[in-house]
């Protein structure tokens, strides 16, 4: 029989963040949402190779206006953004979706951290769209969920969060050519890794209005949260460890998914997450994906039922069937929640001590596990919690909390062979940083 210690305490005891996470779920506004929304549907296409000289129509126009509301809204909280476009030029090349020289503008809003600024918590979200032929950058392409609700959702998100001040920096941003071959990611992926960014997480939002599926499930609840389960970027060796110590789904990634889960779950109980173990849909893709290529942990967040009649679709009817992505198909009361979902996890995570470092366990052939971890200088720092779940569970089920001045902790009586195990810290101000799952194995 399992005895577990009633110093146990569930994944779902995370304490509040400073900024109240209920405070930030309230001032999450639909109806500004649903402006947004509207406005970028104004632009006509927001396809990457549309228009850029107008000022009514086509992604300049569009990429120009969130510029405009970022600054409006660094404007009001005392310059607290830095508001900036990253500018990339494509070479045009028939074999690919970019077939006439392009320039990929991506329009970033940084917060700045108070202690750590060279450390980010990024939320993304696209400018660009599409309809069914994705080299048609002059016909009408509204992309009402795909995706002004997730470009929407960044900008509401950046509302919200300017009159907070976070340990780390938060980023938000639009980003470009995601319908014609994730650009715009790759760009500022490469961007971060040549500044030496320290990137805690990628919320890549990407359709979160919708709440009506082609199969006809209307669910207003239900969202999805995928997540790649390894690093990419692990060695050989690294990759062989695995079959002898576990370790197949506890990537960097799979930790983000089950940071928001989590943090879902406790302060927006009435919402219901899907973590879904790969890295985007089946055989699709989008833009965190060319932040995991990196090395850096990325999720999609994301309606739950899709509306394939809606995606990428020229405007028609059809043997009574409505296709294209209009603003008709978007709920944006679904839209501010997914919102609310980004903003206590990017305020949670921002606001953490930095997590563990060159995290270890010991205790094969042994009744008992200990984990090692590197002490975290930090005068915030209250300790950290030493977690373990069934080998079968997707989430954190089981904690210690442990003092501030111990690096090893030894869970008596918990065999290692039963387990994973995680490790994890804690600020002053009762926020967590992402579980670290152990990557040496001490004899």
């Amino acid at each position: 029989m399992r005895l577990f210690s009633f110093l146990f305490t569930f994944i779902t005891t995370i304490t509040l963040i400073a900024q109240s996470p209920y405070e930030i779920i309230d001032d999450v506004s639909k109806e500004r949402i649903e402006h947004d929304i509207n406005t970028l549907v104004s632009f006509g296409t927001r396809h990457t190779m549309s228009e850029t000289e107008s000022d009514t129509r086509g992604i300049g126009a569009a990429r120009r206006w969130i510029k405009a509301e970022f600054e409006k809204i660094s404007e009001e909280c005392g310059g607290c953004y830095e508001v900036s476009m990253q500018r990339t030029l494509e070479k045009g090349n028939a074999k690919t979706r970019i077939t006439k020289d392009t320039e990929i503008v991506n329009v970033l809003a940084i917060k700045r951290g108070t202690k750590y600024p060279n450390r980010y918590v990024i939320m993304a979200g696209d400018i660009d769209n599409r309809i069914s032929d994705p080299l048609n950058y002059t016909d009408d392409s509204p992309g009402a969920n795909d995706n002004a609700s997730g470009m929407a959702g960044v900008i509401e998100t950046a509302r919200v969060l300017a009159k907070y001040d976070f340990e780390s920096s938060i980023l938000l941003v639009g980003l470009s050519g995601e319908e014609q071959g994730l650009y715009g990611g790759k760009h500022l992926a490469a961007k971060a890794v040549e500044e030496g960014w320290d990137i805690i997480g990628v919320l890549n939002n990407d359709m979160i209005g919708n709440i009506e599926g082609v199969d006809g499930v209307i669910d207003n609840r239900t969202f999805r949260i995928f997540s790649e389960p390894t690093n990419p970027k692990d060695t050989d060796f690294q990759q062989r460890m695995r079959r002898y110590y576990g370790g197949e789904v506890d990537g960097i990634s799979r930790q983000l998914a089950r940071y928001v889960y989590t943090t879902t779950k406790k302060y927006m109980p009435e919402m219901n997450p899907m973590m879904i173990y790969r890295l985007d849909r089946f055989g699709r893709g989008g833009h965190h994906r060319p932040f995991c290529d990196e090395g850096f942990a990325g999720v999609r967040i994301m309606e739950a039922h899709e509306n394939y009649n809606r995606q990428h679709q020229d405007l028609r009817t059809e043997d009574g069937i409505k296709y294209g992505d209009v603003i008709e198909g978007v709920n944006f009361e679904y839209a501010a929640k997914l919102t609310s979902v980004n903003a206590i996890t990017l305020a949670s995570l921002a606001s953490a001590p930095p997590q563990p470092k060159n995290v270890a366990i010991s205790g094969a052939v042994q009744p008992s596990t200990t984990l090692y971890w590197d002490a975290i200088e930090d005068e915030n720092l209250a300790g950290y919690k030493v977690y373990f779940r069934d080998t079968t569970s997707p989430t954190w089920d089981y904690s210690y909390t442990v003092d501030k001045d111990k690096t090893e902790f030894t869970l008596q009586g918990i065999v290692i062979d039963n387990y994973f195990f995680g490790v994890s810290s804690i600020g002053t101000n009762g926020n967590e940083s992402l579980v670290v799952f152990p990557s040496e194995v001490k004899r």
